[in-house]
């Protein structure tokens, strides 16, 4: 008989692949052990155990068994009962028949195994009459099991193989699937690379979206040296600017058939770049224009300089024609009440410092300026005995000029005077050596225009300039001329010698935080970008700028102008009749993709024709006044001209940036601000969205902010709402202004100016919405085209356009450029343009399941649109 422990090793080894995961871990070793001593020796022997449960059913395991049994037939202990071939068959198929009846799930409790087989083994018993009898049978016994078990071998392999094959199928399916939902194209992989390197994954979106679009993007910030801050806007200009400089550097291989314009504009960078010249001619051209047309300098000449001689209004006149309009700021410009005629603009003129608010106190920055003043007069003759009385009249002028100017804020939204020609002299009483009329019909002959009674003028902050009149009557010549070619030498101080130029680089280091002066080339690029810009631009559009891309701008653009005709047609708070109109105004915004149409031409005969006067030689600061001198002649000209609605005026292709224009209701979108991060024609169209798409929306939804609602969609300033809807629209202001008045920039502790970026922050939150709702129209009817970007994955498509339209507000800047910009920027610091959108959009918090109150989330939101 078989003793209880036998048993209990038999059922161990069958089950024991239960937890065993090899024959020869430490559990099958302590479980062989524990058999070899509990049996004996022989029962161990051939034994072997399955790794998994399949393998516990092959064929040597089950022969294993047979093994153990068979050679104690006739073994008897205490009872002395032989083993019959009947126990041993019968045995090993009840053990077979009950593992498989639980479905090969083996229970952790042997006994009920040991009491299965001592039971059999019990009932089974018999003697053996013929040793020839039971040889027959082991030889029936192992040629049934022997097919048994092939047949077995065979099922089990079938089995499993289909099994794995299936489960193989299903695995490739699913990769097949992961990797077709995921874009991989050089494009993609950048873009993803960008992103994750900007997002700050431990901040939590809905308290500070911001710092989690940017949070490690402004960690790894460096701020150049020679600037005082960084982002994504100044980082794609920069490129530009290099793109700009190999442009101009090439020399024209084939003068024949180059265009003279692109030869004029190459030579003139030549000039800027070439510092030897610009040392070796010295300041001689500065002080010969100084001295003979512009009245001279009495803190240089002192005594030398004859006041007698001296006429305010011929010094104004020839300081204009420079584009110099430090008293008063002139321009010709399309009429506002009329946008089918040109007019003249009058306003207040430009300070040093930039804001009247950096005069109201004695600060590092005053003191900067002072001394920067007194050592650029120092190094035109190092033998100059300065008085620094002039200094002080000369500072003080200004800060008497700065007391009367009104802010960036208090000119926001402002409307014009407007008068004609003929009855300026009732605005602008003046009396003494300067009569405002006089100078401003002199000022426009330079352009080869006889001003007449009917002409129009429009005249912002009048006080102002009736203040500045009484200023100069206040004021001596001698006091009135310093700061006059102060202000003339200071605008031109880059096209200086090296010494001048470094002076200024101090300056700069109090005002701006830079502490290196930006490279020449740079300097030159920018200047020329600025003042010759359609011939720069037109090398540009031909290097850099991809045809395709307007075709899609235009497609994006249409989407998100019918996204935003329905915004209006929600619109509770309009009336009617004023709905009626916004929307046909929307419907009639032209856009600018690009460039102007013509530019990329072979034959662009009109620019040329424009450009014929301008030729430079190797003087560069002679280059420059022939420069500003054509380019005023030009403006002033406009007066007498038609309107040409789709001329670009104030925004270059070559400039990263996108405008809308009130007079004209048209919307213009740049050659280089239609890259990467912004757009990308093989982009996801979430990044485009979130991307261009949103400054779509801003420059959309200016025409519909606190001054484009006063122009009706021809572009004229006339009331087009009705008093109803005015007086909501404002009460709908009011909490923006309010939102945006509470937010500081941690950085300086200061806080915003409500007032001051109100139409930007209207275009900012409304540009975001019809965005959005643009692309989740788009993407509902383009199901399964937007693929994920690589390592990004985890995020929808919604919140990849949030992320898109955050990142590309990153910034960092100097203490010095943070004060600036909360100053005289309209717009937002960059950090706010994200918070203060995004905490006004509930679909923000759904698409991160914000909850309201959040950090980036308002309770109560301020919607205008």
């Amino acid at each position: 008989m078989i003793s209880n422990i036998g048993v209990h090793a038999m059922t161990r080894s069958i089950n024991y692949d239960d937890e065993c995961s090899c024959g020869t871990s430490p559990t099958c070793t302590i479980q062989a052990v524990f058999i070899a001593r509990n049996f004996s020796r022989a029962l161990v022997n051939g034994m072997k155990v399955g790794c998994t449960p399949s393998q516990s059913f092959l064929p040597s395991t089950l022969v294993s068994c047979f093994s153990m049994c068979y050679p104690y037939k006739n073994y008897s202990a205490t009872t002395d009962l032989p083993i019959s071939d009947n126990f041993t068959t019968t045995t090993i198929t009840a053990i077979i028949s009950t593992t498989s009846n639980a479905s090969r799930q083996f229970p952790s409790d042997y006994v009920l195994y040991e009491e299965k087989i001592i039971h059999l083994i019990n009932t089974s018993m018999e003697h053996n009459d013929s040793k020839q009898q039971l040889l027959k049978w082991k030889k029936r016994f192992v040629i049934s099991l022997g097919i048994a078990t092939v047949l077995f071998i065979v099922a089990t392999t079938i089995l499993a193989v289909l099994y794995g094959l299936q489960r193989n199928i299903r695995r490739v399916n699913q990769l097949v699937n992961d990797s077709a939902d995921i874009c991989t194209t050089p494009y993609c992989i950048k873009t993803a690379n960008y992103l994750l390197e900007s997002i700050d994954e431990t901040i939590d979106p809905c308290e500070n979206f911001y710092k989690f679009a940017c949070g490690k993007w402004i960690k790894n910030a460096r701020i150049p040296e020679d600037d005082g801050l960084l982002s994504i806007f100044s980082t794609l200009q920069t490129q530009v600017i290099y793109d700009i400089i190999d442009l101009l550097s090439i020399p024209s291989i084939n003068e024949t058939t180059e265009l003279n314009s692109v030869q004029n504009v190459r030579n003139l960078y030549s000039s800027c770049v070439n510092e030897s010249n610009i040392e070796r001619d010295d300041i001689s051209g500065i002080l010969s224009l100084i001295q003979n047309e512009l009245g001279g300098w009495p803190i240089l000449q002192q005594l030398k300089w004859n006041e007698s001689t001296y006429s305010l209004m011929n010094v104004s006149v020839a300081l204009s024609q420079y584009n110099e309009f430090t008293l008063f700021y002139i321009l010709t410009y399309i009429d506002q009440k009329n946008s089918s005629i040109p007019s003249i603009y009058i306003g207040q003129g430009n300070l040093g410092l930039g804001d009247p608010s950096y005069y109201t106190n004695d600060t590092s920055i005053t003191k900067s300026y002072r001394q920067f003043m007194r050592n650029v007069i120092l190094a035109f003759d190092n033998h100059t005995s300065i008085n620094n009385t002039d200094i002080d009249e000369i500072f003080n002028f200004e800060k008497s000029l700065a007391q009367s100017f009104w802010s960036k804020a208090q000119r926001s939204g402002l409307l014009f005077n407007c008068t004609t020609f003929g009855n300026l002299s009732m605005l602008m009483n003046t009396s003494g050596d300067f009569n405002f009329s006089e100078y401003l019909r002199r000022v426009y002959l330079f352009g080869n225009v006889t001003l007449v009674d009917t002409d129009i003028i429009n005249i912002s902050e009048l006080k102002v300039l009736q203040n500045v009149a009484k200023i100069l009557e206040q004021n001596s010549p001698h006091t009135i001329q310093n700061y006059f070619i102060w202000r003339f030498i200071m605008s031109h101080i880059d096209h200086m010698p090296k010494r001048f130029r470094s002076l200024k680089q101090e300056f700069r280091r109090v005002t701006k935080g830079s502490t290196v002066e930006n490279p020449r080339s740079h300097i030159c690029a920018s200047y020329i970008n600025k003042n010759m810009g359609m011939i720069v631009s037109r090398l540009y559009i031909k290097k850099r700028f991809d045809e395709t891309a307007r075709q899609e701008a235009i497609d994006m653009i249409e989407n998100i102008r019918l996204t935003f005709t329905e915004m209006i047609s929600q619109a509770i708070w309009m009336e009617a009749d004023s709905k009626s109109v916004a929307i046909e105004k929307a419907r009639l915004i032209t856009e600018r993709i690009g460039y102007p149409d013509g530019l990329n031409d072979d034959n662009i005969a009109e620019l040329e024709e424009k450009y014929s006067k301008y030729k430079f030689n190797s003087s560069y600061i002679q280059n420059v006044l022939l420069m500003l001198q054509l380019n005023v002649k030009h403006s002033l000209h406009k007066l007498r001209e038609s309107i040409d609605r789709k001329v670009w005026e104030y925004i270059l292709p070559s400039d990263v940036n996108a405008y809308y224009r009130f007079t004209f209701n048209d919307i213009t979108f740049t050659a280089a601000i239609l890259q990467t991060p912004f757009f990308h024609k093989d982009a996801p169209k979430y990044l485009n969205y979130g991307g261009i798409g949103t400054v779509v929306g801003h420059e959309l939804t200016h025409g519909f902010d606190n001054v484009g609602r006063q122009f009706d969609k021809n572009g004229n300033r006339l009331p087009w709402w009705t008093n109803n809807t005015i007086n909501r629209f404002i009460n709908l202001t009011k909490c923006m202004i309010d939102q945006y008045d509470n937010y500081s920039v941690a950085q300086i502790s200061m806080g915003l100016n409500g007032k001051l970026t109100l139409g930007e922050n209207i275009a900012d939150n409304g540009g975001l919405k019809e965005a959005f709702y643009a692309y989740q129209k788009w993407s509902g009817m383009n199901k399964k085209i937007d693929k994920k970007l690589p390592g990004l994955t985890k995020y929808s498509a919604e919140q990849m356009f949030f992320l898109s339209f955050g990142s590309v507000w990153c910034s960092k800047l100097t203490d010095q450029m943070a004060k600036k910009y909360i100053l005289i920027d309209p717009h937002s610091p960059t950090e706010f343009r994200v918070i203060g959108s995004t905490s006004n959009f509930a679909e923000f918090d759904h698409t991160f399941q914000c909850k309201p109150g959040q950090g980036n989330s308002r309770k109560d939101k301020c919607v205008v649109w």
